[in-house]
């Protein structure tokens, strides 16, 4: 069983070794906690910075469910409960991630948020969190994976926009938003799913630099991640053009959400020149009112206790092959996105790749060593 436990130690406080440091409690940080104890690696302590051992999924928004079905979204050992075939709401993701943190052999320690992770003269790595507990170990996954920094991209005149602006992280329900127009940047999954729901109630725009791309949600009857994973086209590096045009995620979709929007609320736009005031500025140079501007923009690595150890890029993103540091020797990733395949930054994919990754690290020699940063694959 877990051992969840919240945050009481005072400043410098030595908790003593562990096998395995992982930093998140997330899907990414319970498939690895699970995958350490497959392998037999020992029991791994899991800092989880939140109340809970669920990672970011308590914090999207109300309406949200699954891009993939219940029978492909299950973390090891456990399967997903309820219809197979069914895409769960978040409710249910929320709800499986704790049961399952409840029953892994594991120390998890929730209220512990890591502030830094540093190298340490022996060849480990020491995590610390902001109140100064110590956790020492041979290996470290940054399991914080890529929903935790959302990504405010630059915008003519969105600093000044007199508006609303809000990212998709915090949004919640459409009914506040009810008789306002809504533009909503950006073109993914999550864009299209909440500017249908909130089309019920508001008009809504979706701004976007490049046409929507649609993928069948459903082949021969069958999930399209069912094929993905069985022609390997989700690990096949040369499929990422493929799967992606080099234009954004493709957009899952049974046919109702290419309907909807053919159909014109909402509707799609090329992305606005600026915003001006309260107005925004379209491509044709006509101007219209807008009362939210609502950023769909996706998110960054929230890995920012690893600044000091050398680990990042100049843009803080991580420097890697396929999860495995390229400048530290047991350090390693799990739940970044298109860390491995198409499905790294999800549920069905995590497990996979902490395997991957776990298995590398055990490989590798002296643990904390400092390797020449070479260009490693960034997250």
């Amino acid at each position: 069983m877990s051992t969840n436990r919240s945050t009481n130690g005072s400043a410098g406080t030595s908790t003593g070794t562990a096998p395995v440091v992982i930093v998140g409690g997330g899907q990414a940080g319970l498939a690895t906690a699970h995958t350490v104890q497959a392998l037999g690696m020992g029991r791994p302590v899991v800092l989880e910075a939140a109340d809970r051992p669920a990672g970011s999924w308590p914090r999207y928004y109300d309406g949200l469910t699954l891009f993939s079905p219940a029978r492909r979204s299950a973390l090891p050992g456990a399967p997903f409960p309820g219809d197979p075939d069914g895409y769960p709401a978040r409710d249910e993701v929320v709800a499986y991630l704790a049961d399952y943190a409840s029953r892994l052999d594991a120390d998890i320690r929730t209220g512990h948020r890591v502030e830094r992770v540093s190298a340490t003269g022996s060849g480990g790595f020491e995590a610390v969190t902001v109140d100064g507990e110590v956790f020492a170990a041979s290996l470290v996954i940054a399991a914080t994976g890529g929903f935790s920094r959302p990504h405010r991209p630059e915008l003519p005149g969105l600093d000044a926009f007199s508006g609303t602006v809000l990212h998709s992280a915090e949004y919640r329900r459409p009914e506040p938003f009810a008789g306002r127009r809504v533009v909503i940047v950006g073109g993914g999954n999550s864009a299209v799913q909440i500017a249908i729901e909130l089309a019920a109630h508001a008009r809504v725009t979706l701004a976007t630099r490049h046409p929507l791309r649609f993928m069948a949600q459903r082949v021969l009857g069958r999930d399209i991640h069912l094929w993905l994973h069985r022609t390997g086209l989700d690990t096949a590096g040369w499929a990422r053009p493929l799967l992606t045009g080099g234009k954004g995620t493709p957009v899952m979709d049974t046919g109702t959400y290419r309907d909807t929007i053919a159909k014109g609320n909402p509707d799609r736009r090329p992305m606005f020149t600026r915003l001006d005031g309260d107005q925004v500025v379209w491509s044709d140079q006509t101007r219209e009112r807008v009362d939210v501007v609502l950023l769909a923009t996706g998110y960054r690595p929230g890995v920012e206790y690893l600044d000091g150890l050398g680990a990042l890029d100049a843009g803080g993103r991580p420097r890697h092959d396929g999860g495995v540091s390229t400048t530290h020797s047991g350090l390693g990733y799990v739940g970044l996105e298109w860390q491995r395949s198409f499905a790294s930054a999800t549920l069905r994919g995590v497990a996979a790749d902490a395997r991957h990754v776990l298995n590398r690290l055990r490989r590798q020699g002296r643990p904390g060593a400092r390797r020449p940063a070479r260009a490693g694959r960034p997250a």
